[in-house]
Parts: C-alpha cells; structure tokens; sequence
C-alpha cells in the first residue's frame, strides 16, 4: 500500500473557514486591522489601512499567492502559495507572518469539506485535485486525482462528502466523492468555468463561466444545466451580499460587477465604471461596502453598494486577487469568497 507524506500543523487548529465551505467566520474589529491583498504577480501581499485607504506595507509570501482563507478559530489567515508549494500562516488582523508550511504541491485554490475532516486542493498547473484526510491537528495525504484539465475553483456540498471542481480547459465541472477519492461524474457545463457558489439548501450550484457572459445554473442532484444567466463577459467570482438574496459576481472581461437574485435566478443590477478585471471581494461589516481586485489594473476598489458606485482605488502590486479583512460580514455557508 503506498505511503502519503503527513504534514502537520501546529499552534493552530486547521480547519474549514468561510472561503472553504465552513461556516460564517467575522471577526470583531480590532485597532491594528488591515485589509490583506495578494499581489500574485509580485510574490507579496499589501495591508491596507481601512480607515485611510492607505497601504502601509507590504510582506514577502511564496511564489503566486492566489486564495485565501481563515481558521475557525479567528486565530490564522492562510494564503496558498501555488508555485512555491507551500501555506503561508498570518495574523488575520495585521498581516504578520506566523509560520509557513511547507510540502502542499500547487495549491491554487484551497477548501476543507464543512465538516471539516477533508482538505482539498486543486492544482491548476499540475491538473490534479489533491485530497487530505484531516483529524484536527494534521493533514495526510490521501489520493492524488488525475483531473483534466486546469482544475481551479472548489466548493462543497452540505453532506460533507462531495466537492466540486470547475476544470477550465475542458469546460466542465467534476464533482468528487470524498471517502472514496474518486471523480462521480463531469458535466460540461460551456467555456472556461471558475468561479463555484452553492445557493441555500444545496439547491443549485451556480458557475462563473469566464470564457463567456454568464452564470451556468446547474441542478448538480440531476446533473443538469437548467439555465444561464447573462451578466458580462468573463464572468468570474461570487460574493454573498448576506442579504437572503442576493449574490455578487466579478465579471473580469466586461469590467462591471453583476448582482444576482438567487432566489428567482435572475440578474438585478450591474455595477459598471470600474477599473480592468475586477476578481476576488470581499464585503464589509455594515455591508454598505464592497471591496474588489482588479486583476489587470494593480488596484483594488470600493464600492459603495447604496449608490452601486465606485467611491475609491487604492494602488497596490501586480494582478492583486485575494482579499480579506476581519471585519467583514459573513459569508454564507458552504460558498467560497
């Protein structure tokens, strides 16, 4: 029987966050709060100052940054270095380096099951998913699931055993059993699919389909596309709004930023005068305002969602994508940022 590397964790509990499939995770503000972006073309990430708008520094990470998400317990930030095969460990008030770990091959996009027992990766360059066995304080190696081609975005079911995978290349998504670490089925579902969001009971799962200008509505229970909804070009990435209603999607070719009602599965408003490629958000407490990336632009924006309006940029490094800060509503489970 082949033997898996263990990776073990210390000091924190690794476990399912808001971005992964866990359970809403805001923190009180504190003082020292600083809104963390990665620069993934800068191997870096900027602390902003929410109160001024201002970077105040900037912090060496691994090779391409991309993901992002925090421990249950408040206590650690983790961004996934896809290149340098490693985690990075912050402190998810002020950014500060707390530990790295190292031997998780090409963590693009990182998640854990809600339940917390699985810890799965999705290696874009390397057209793999990985699956971990996780038992609260280390992570072992499960399988390793061949999955073609250019597998980037995860999010999970509520029956703690299914993941799903948007594959871009072979535009389709797969959905993944986890006790068993095998691939259930594939659906193609239309050009380059990123971007996954579950809708509330599990009902749909809706994709951002990049290399079009839409969002696939898949009933995943019947394995069927039921409907499109056209937002703009390159759809993208969600961000529940944390209304009961509504969730954002980044539309990175088009340039705006769609809302979608997810209870009628229509689109309600666009949000347009924004800087190239808007990708990751992020939503603040009081939910007025709506932080975004703009990939292409070395900036990241604020949206005031009253007025749907772009009030501010803030210059930060090169193709900025995750983003996140303590304070910040919660994300409704079990959909990623």
């Amino acid at each position: 029987m082949p033997s898996f590397p263990l990776i073990r964790f210390t000091r924190t509990r690794f476990a399912a966050a808001a971005l992964a499939g866990g359970l809403a995770c805001s923190a009180l503000a504190h003082a020292d709060d600083k809104v963390i972006v990665l620069d993934s073309g800068e191997a870096q990430l900027s602390l902003v100052d929410e109160a001024s708008r201002q970077v105040v520094a900037t912090e060496p990470t691994g090779k391409e940054p991309h993901h992002l998400m925090i421990t249950p317990d408040g206590q650690s930030l983790i961004v996934a270095d896809s290149v340098s095969n490693d985690l990075l460990f912050l402190d998810p008030h002020t950014g500060k380096v707390q530990r790295r770990v190292e031997g998780i091959e090409d963590p693009y996009q990182l998640g854990f099951s809600p339940d917390h027992k699985w810890f799965v990766t999705a290696g874009l360059r390397l057209d793999r998913v990985d699956v971990y066995r996780y038992d609260g304080t280390n992570v072992t190696l499960a399988k390793r699931i061949p999955l073609a081609k250019t597998p980037s975005h995860i999010t999970f079911a509520s029956d703690n055993r299914t993941a799903f995978v948007t594959l871009q290349d072979t535009g389709e998504v797969a959905a993944i059993d986890l006790p068993t670490q095998t691939v259930l089925w594939k659906l193609p579902v239309g050009s380059t699919p990123a971007g996954l969001w579950m809708t509330p009971g599990d009902k749909y799962l809706l994709v951002g389909m990049t290399g079009e200008d839409d969002v696939a509505v898949v009933d995943w229970h019947t394995r069927q596309l039921v409907k499109k909804i056209q937002t703009g070009r390159g759809a993208h990435n969600f961000r529940n709004l944390d209304d009961g209603k509504h969730v954002a999607v980044s539309n990175r070719v088009e340039s705006t930023i769609s809302i979608i009602d997810y209870t009628t599965l229509t689109k309600t408003a666009d949000i347009t005068g924004l800087r190239p490629g808007p990708d990751d958000m992020e939503l603040s407490a009081d939910k007025r305002y709506l932080w975004v990336t703009f990939r292409f632009a070395r900036h990241i924006g604020i949206i005031d969602l009253t007025t749907r309006k772009l009030i501010d940029t803030i210059p930060v490094g090169r193709s900025p994508h995750g983003i996140y800060f303590a304070n910040s509503a919660p994300v409704y489970a079990p959909n990623p940022d």
